[in-house]
């Protein structure tokens, strides 16, 4: 039972009071346009309606560029400022109701607390997410060279020890999954045998590895550059599933839209890591030229479709334990970070309903014939349809906005919180 939401059900109401007829003949002229098509609308709507993607802690303030970071008014400072952004988001937009910890940024003292308070405020928690790719204060050991991979076996031990710790806090906050990025690699041919600190850090994973629970996954992460521009330990779907593969069946692939160069084909790898059992989950974002974090769908919307309609395929033929982890994962430094994390789920989830769109009989005979234009088209008639009088109505039944952007500004959280909050500092940047 939810207690503690940050906004007034009134302010919404009212909102949407606005909005309520335009939304019902939108809704109605569409749910026509579908039966057209043999497609109920109301089924589309209750699918969209239990579908659901996870928030970062850390995505409810700014990033930073490489050389700067330029905080916004009333940005979070706490891991509790950061949930009641969180429980915004979800409030209005009724399908982020998880958010996903970063430690040791988000460290509390008291784990029940938090997993209470967060409850107070309509949340749960998704995967948590250790981190070894900075040297926090105290640290006896330095990543400056490595962390599971390190050739320091003290430095692995040490990262061991903090991806378990965050098991043992996972386990208090209800989490069921651990993701595990490393920056590890080399910027300079030679610098390392590539061979050997891959062997590292098997052996390394394989002691986090052990310490999962039974009904636990770990989800690794894979990032082709940065900061490791010359070789990265795990730097791409091939490297991840191979790892993957020899964890064993706990172990899957999280795939970060914004981790792959240019143009590469995602969507393929969606469908090649569900053939063997290792798509573990997304990390939804954009990219322009490479590890941007960009706002979900704001540069390529029908690649996100195309990602979608591989993973409502993969529903349809399901292998063991298909159960991807979704989170928006991006970096706002010129946003209003609950702004665009609002838009990224409308993006993400208009994505998600247009896949359902999909003729899948159309589709799979025209695949089956050759027909290549048919084919096609069967996808382009679901992605050119206007989901959003769907997203809104299911939206507005369960209580969010029919326009969370306009809703969200009219609540004037932002200016409210700039009065309440300590001010964040001025970044120096990651170079």
């Amino acid at each position: 039972m939810t207690t503690n939401l940050p906004l007034s059900d009134d302010l919404i109401a009212q909102a949407n009071a606005r909005e309520t007829a335009a939304l019902e003949e939108d809704y109605a002229a569409l749910g026509r346009q579908l039966e057209r098509r043999g497609i109920d609308i109301d089924a589309i709507k209750g699918r969209v309606a239990g579908f659901s993607v996870a928030v970062p802690s850390w995505g409810a303030g700014r990033g930073g560029t490489r050389f700067a970071k330029f905080p916004i008014a009333g940005e979070p400072t706490t891991i509790y400022e950061k949930l009641q952004d969180c429980a915004v988001i979800n409030q209005l937009s009724r399908v982020t109701p998880r958010v996903s910890p970063h430690f040791p940024w988000d460290k509390v003292s008291d784990y029940a607390a938090l997993r209470e308070e967060a409850a107070s405020l309509g949340l749960g928690f998704d995967a948590v997410n250790s981190n070894t790719f900075q040297d926090q204060k105290d640290q006896a050991h330095s990543y400056a060279t490595g962390s599971l991979s390190s050739t320091v076996a003290e430095t692995r031990a040490q990262a061991v020890e903090h991806n378990i710790e965050c098991i043992e806090i996972g386990k208090q906050l209800g989490s069921t999954d651990l993701t595990v990025w490393v920056g590890d690699g080399t910027n300079f041919p030679g610098q390392q045998d590539l061979a050997r600190s891959l062997d590292r850090y098997l052996e390394a994973a394989a002691q986090v590895y052990a310490a999962l629970p039974d009904d636990w996954r770990m989800l690794l992460e894979h990032k082709m550059f940065e900061p490791a521009f010359y070789s990265s330990v795990i730097s791409d779907w091939g490297s991840s599933i191979l790892a993957a593969q020899e964890l064993g069946p706990k172990a899957k692939c999280l795939v970060d839209l914004g981790h792959h160069a240019p143009n590469t084909n995602i969507e393929q790898i969606v469908a090649r890591l569900h053939r063997f059992d290792k798509l573990g989950g997304f990390h939804f974002n954009d990219s322009k030229y490479g590890d941007d974090d960009l706002d979900s769908g704001s540069i390529n919307p029908h690649q996100l479709f195309l990602i979608f309609n591989e993973l409502v395929e993969a529903e349809l033929n399901p292998r063991d334990g298909f159960n991807p982890s979704y989170m928006i994962d991006q970096s706002h430094n010129v946003t209003d970070p609950i702004e665009s994390m609002l838009s990224s789920a409308e993006a993400i989830t208009s994505c998600f309903a247009k896949a359902l769109l999909v003729d899948r009989q159309a589709l799979h005979g025209a695949q089956e014939s050759n027909d290549t234009m048919m084919a096609f088209q069967a996808l382009r008639r679901a992605y050119n349809v206007d989901v959003a009088p769907i997203l809104a109505m299911a939206r507005m039944e369960s209580g969010g906005a029919i326009d969370v952007l306009s809703t969200y500004r009219q609540s004037k959280w932002r200016e409210r919180k700039a009065q309440e909050r300590k001010p964040v500092g001025l970044g120096a940047g990651i170079v």
